[in-house]
């Protein structure tokens, strides 16, 4: 039997639904997929620094020895063997990190709904940077906090601000090291200094590190989770140092919070990949990412240099920029009148396309500033892109 003209359904949705919107990165992405276009939008890792043959020799690896555990459900927190391997690799002289302190995600991005489901009430106040990673944003929107904005400078997120700011706040999410959007990087004494304020204001310390092994100089700054264990969430990810493509991240934190994330985590999809994981583990658990971090360090320090060199020769005065140490982004602020958005328009007619600033704050956007990726770009583009730009922000002066 067979309905005539059954009626469309008119979607109800709820109010949590009606306030989520799509991502101004993910739109931008969209246009970018033009071979023509010069892209410094996405915050992607170029796939010359996937290891695709170890990763092949990994997955056959895994599925010759354990391929019935591997393709069978594994547990919520994570397969273990790479949690202890993480749980070790955190783990200082001072800070003793146990594997029932790690629990693999989907994702950094889904650690973050996670915390923001376990966390954060309707009203809740929820201290950001200024600017902010836009994903972060949109993760705990949907729980409807307040949030409220951080001063940051060049020397990072400031912690007079969020003492003056912290009183009650659910959390603070910080990235330290070479920040998306900025490239900026938390000194060394603001960190003992932001810790010691959360932990006497009773604040969450969300430490999100998906760059800071991609330091071109020196070695990588402290944890803020080695200062004080009990008081700060880290999370970590594969994403920037393997590939993205694996959706491997993890959340590092007391036990209490990881039980209860745990619980959150057994509604939204049981467990993450037990496959991935053991493919993970078996690349990197002889010292793999020694080797290999260096050779992303190497080809992003000089994409991060052809890119700072064509912006001091095109860029015209009155437009300032980040030096990042490190990481895939440097951050621009145009004069106040320019508008990143109207500016975007224009040089999408020219095919290059970046993200303009306005998206990455959480409460007064600055619609004065953009953000520039130069991983994905090989430095003779890089130039090509650099120099369109230019000229499109002098006909505005």
């Amino acid at each position: 039997m067979k309905l005539e003209n059954p009626s469309p359904i008119e979607w109800k949705f709820s109010h949590r639904a009606e306030q989520l919107q799509s991502s101004a990165i993910r739109e931008i992405l969209k246009i970018t997929m033009r071979p023509e276009v010069i892209s410094f939008a996405g915050g992607l890792p170029s796939p010359e620094t996937f290891p695709v043959d170890r990763m092949r020799a990994a997955f056959d690896s895994v599925l010759t020895r354990s391929g019935k555990v591997a393709l069978q459900y594994g547990p919520t927190d994570g397969y273990a063997p790479l949690r202890e391997f993480i749980a070790e690799s955190l783990s200082t002289d001072g800070a003793k990190i146990l594997p029932d302190q790690v629990m693999m995600v989907s994702g950094s991005q889904q650690g973050l709904d996670l915390l923001g489901k376990v966390l954060i009430d309707e009203g809740s106040k929820v201290l950001v940077e200024t600017p902010s990673y836009l994903g972060a944003l949109q993760a705990f929107s949907v729980y409807q906090p307040k949030f409220e904005s951080v001063e940051m400078d060049d020397h990072g997120l400031v912690p007079s601000s969020v003492a003056a700011k912290g009183a009650g706040a659910r959390l603070l999410y910080a990235l330290p090291n070479f920040q998306n959007p900025t490239g900026r990087t938390l000194s060394v004494e603001r960190r003992y200094e932001l810790v010691d304020i959360c932990a006497r204001l009773g604040i969450p310390l969300v430490e999100d590190n998906p760059y800071g092994d991609l330091c071109y100089t020196g070695e990588p700054l402290p944890k803020m989770l080695t200062m004080n264990p009990g008081g700060v969430i880290y999370m970590g990810s594969f994403s920037k140092v393997l590939t993205p493509g694996i959706r491997l991240g993890y959340v590092v934190g007391p036990t209490t919070l990881i039980r209860k994330l745990e619980q959150a985590k057994q509604a939204t999809d049981l467990h993450t990949s037990q496959l991935t994981q053991m493919v993970v583990h078996e690349v990197i658990k002889d010292g793999f990412l020694n080797e290999h971090i260096p050779t992303i360090r190497d080809l992003y320090s000089k994409q991060c240099a052809a890119m700072l060199e064509a912006l001091g020769k095109y860029f015209p005065e009155g437009v300032t920029w980040t030096r990042p140490e490190g990481g895939m982004f440097i951050w621009v602020t145009l004069p106040k009148h320019i508008d990143a958005n109207q500016l975007l328009a224009q040089a999408i007619e020219q095919n290059v396309a970046f993200v303009p600033g306005g998206p990455f704050y959480a409460n007064e956007a600055e619609t004065n500033t953009l953000r520039l990726s130069f991983v994905t770009v090989p430095p003779a583009k890089i130039n090509e892109g650099v120099e369109k730009l230019g000229k499109l922000i002098k006909a505005k002066l």
